[in-house]
């Protein structure tokens, strides 16, 4: 996480360390080439967006005790691929985010206002 910017252009923060939340279960948002799929924006999980998750074939409620994953359920923050947060923000399911914990490379994929909308940690100005 040393040097991680997160998209206030502040010190990224955890996530979530329990579930261990990141691409490399660091707990943070970070990312890295090995991770294809962005996982920058940390959401804390909603039923809807999990149901809407699953509709789409990626099933983050169910255990997978091989991979270590006990699964998600709603109130869990887990670091969400950019795509997939835009994807469910347009229909209409989006979870709230940890802004404080979404690293800046979200804004390649999301509008800043967009983030901000959702934000449940937004600093007050």
């Amino acid at each position: 996480m040393s040097g991680d910017k997160n998209v206030l252009g502040e010190p990224l923060r955890v996530c979530g360390a329990s579930p261990r939340a990141g691409f490399y279960r660091s707990g943070a948002c970070e990312t890295g080439p090995e991770d294809l799929g962005a996982h920058v924006v940390c959401a804390q999980m909603t039923e809807a967006f999990l149901e809407f998750t699953r509709s789409r074939g990626n099933d983050l409620s169910t255990p997978r005790p091989e991979h270590g994953f006990a699964g998600l359920k709603p109130g869990d923050r887990w670091c969400l691929c950019a795509a997939r947060w835009k994807e469910a923000l347009e229909a209409g399911v989006a979870p709230p985010v940890i802004i404080t914990a979404t690293h800046e490379a979200a804004l390649e994929v999301v509008a800043f206002d967009d983030l901000l909308r959702f934000a449940i940690d937004c600093p007050t100005a």
